[in-house]
């Protein structure tokens, strides 16, 4: 039996994009801006895949249509990286060739460890070809091989949104406690400020929000050179106090019909994000 979507509307914005549109108009006027993603992932049909390339497609002439302060975010799994690689590079360069076009900008969302070198390298294709204006990627801390990602997609002066990551993976893969993850993610949040044009800083998390305002402070980096980024349902507060104090913010907008994959792994992947859910059920 499917779950109600009344159950997860904390953190998703609504089964459609029109009635995500409201939401993403909110965010706007308090001067957030926004990265929309479309629920979905694993697809292993090929006609499906070109269809969910169609609806990306749609959706970049929404925002437009729309006038919307907003990019999108992808899994590559929903554009067939689950079925063949040159298959999917088909797709997401006829969806950078529309985002090129419409001088828009698409974020490749980092999926669980079994498709992150694949992810990496089908992200330095696209990368070469419509550089930084219009793809970007997704790097987790808290894997180890991490480190060595880091630094060379550093060197390419990739536009890099960095997490600690939400999927579970074993300790041989992922550091598994939180004090090292942070640990790590302040020592890649340094590597992309210094390497960098524009770094994604994407945590909710108060000791890490604090490291990038005192670094930025003690080394004379301005607010407007990186971006704090945060869920939609989590933190809104902390965002518009954010945007008061003059830092560039956005909030990740997912929506669509897919959401119990999205919904469950923010409550159960980690255990951290359980109580960390929990928590701000009925916070702002």
């Amino acid at each position: 039996m499917k779950l109600p979507f009344v159950f997860a509307k904390r953190f998703v914005a609504g089964e459609s994009f029109r009635k995500a549109v409201p939401k993403v108009e909110e965010l706007n006027k308090l001067g957030i801006k926004v990265t929309l993603d479309l629920l979905g992932e694993n697809v292993k049909d090929r006609k499906t895949c070109v269809q969910t390339r169609d609806e990306y497609i749609e959706l970049l002439r929404k925002i437009e249509d729309e006038g919307l302060a907003s990019t999108i975010s992808i899994k590559l799994t929903m554009m067939g990286l689950d079925i063949d690689e040159d298959f999917c590079r088909e797709n997401l360069f006829a969806l950078l060739d529309v985002a090129a076009k419409q001088n828009q900008f698409v974020r490749i969302d980092m999926e669980g460890s079994d498709f992150t070198q694949s992810t990496i390298d089908v992200f330095k294709e696209a990368h070469k070809k419509y550089g930084n204006k219009h793809v970007g990627l997704v790097i987790q801390a808290y894997l180890h091989r991490t480190q060595k990602d880091i630094e060379a997609l550093a060197e390419l002066g990739a536009d890099i949104r960095l997490c600690k990551g939400a999927y579970k993976e074993p300790a041989d893969l992922a550091i598994p406690d939180m004090a090292g993850i942070r640990d790590a993610f302040k020592t890649y949040a340094e590597v992309l400020v210094s390497k960098t044009d524009y770094p994604r800083i994407a945590t909710h998390d108060d000791e890490l929000v604090l490291f990038m305002k005192d670094y930025a402070k003690r080394n004379n980096i301005p607010k407007d050179r990186f971006e704090f980024q945060m869920l939609y349902g989590l933190r809104q507060q902390t965002c518009e106090d954010l945007v008061k104090e003059g830092y560039n913010v956005r909030v990740y907008v997912p929506y669509g019909t897919e959401w119990f994959p999205y919904f469950s792994r923010r409550l159960s992947e980690r255990k951290e994000n359980i109580w960390f859910v929990l928590s701000h059920m009925f916070k702002s």
